[in-house]
């Protein structure tokens, strides 16, 4: 049937044998692809920052602010296209992914990491690099053990994932209301919390559902293509949980 071979039909909750070499084999994979798109992420922060390069995309000038002249980042033509390039490639993924090739995807999840390290290599201007390591290894630590509880309970938690996803719906509202309107620091600071809370939410659901994907795939030619957009999920988790503990604990530099 040809639901089957379609991932995203896959239902949470299923017995799918925690011993099966095969489903260890599909979830190494899948971790495999996440971690490879988080460190070719942060190389390309690491250098589009240190070498400069980051100016091309989010141009330096003086602005003033409670009486003090600060030094402020604004994003040039490229910068936006940059910053926006990664929601054309999800847009794209998700409309194109049964007529893509599994060869195909992976030039588009790597070229979603590099996209995105662009993008945040101004928190390397930003932030302190103990405070960058700090919520990094942070993250790593929680999305481990968050990862791990998804696959292990037997607990069916797609009514959980349900209200996590509204939650993120209304979660990103809030932010955008805060930046246009209510410009407030607490609120930054409270939306934070609630973003890890969200995203930690989010690493378990994600991990479980990936986990029950592996029934409908092994086998099929969506194998390959599950892996991918699996990794894809958890790789956005690591990645937005890692900016909102920067954000709460991060030390901005001078």
């Amino acid at each position: 049937m040809a639901y089957r071979t379609d991932p995203r039909f896959a239902q949470p909750g299923l017995a799918v044998p925690a011993t099966d070499e095969g489903l260890r084999s599909f979830m190494l994979s899948v971790y495999n692809y996440m971690a490879s798109g988080v460190l070719l992420t942060g190389i390309v922060a690491m250098l589009f920052a240190w070498s400069g390069a980051v100016d091309a995309l989010f141009v330096p000038h003086l602005a003033v602010q409670n009486g003090q002249e600060i030094l402020v980042r604004s994003p040039s033509l490229l910068g936006w296209v940059v910053m926006l390039a990664p929601l054309g490639l999800v847009l794209a993924i998700n409309f194109g992914l049964n007529r893509m090739s599994t060869t195909t995807l992976q030039v588009l999840f790597w070229g979603y990491a590099v996209l995105m390290g662009m993008s945040l290599s101004t928190i390397f201007l930003q932030y302190t690099n103990g405070s960058i390591a700090q919520a990094f290894f942070g993250s790593a630590a929680a999305f481990g053990g968050l990862s791990l509880w998804g696959y292990t309970t037997k607990r069916d938690l797609s009514a959980f994932g349900t209200f996590l996803i509204m939650g993120l719906i209304g979660l990103v509202v809030a932010m955008f209301l805060n930046v246009l309107i209510f410009r407030s620091g607490m609120m930054d600071l409270v939306l934070s919390v609630v973003g890890v809370l969200v995203f930690a939410g989010l690493t378990a659901f994600h991990t479980q559902r990936i986990k029950s994907m592996y029934d409908y795939v092994r086998g099929t030619d969506f194998y390959g293509k599950a892996a991918i957009m699996g990794a894809l999920q958890l790789y956005l988790d690591f990645i937005n949980m890692f900016l909102f503990l920067l954000r709460i604990f991060g030390s901005q530099r001078n």
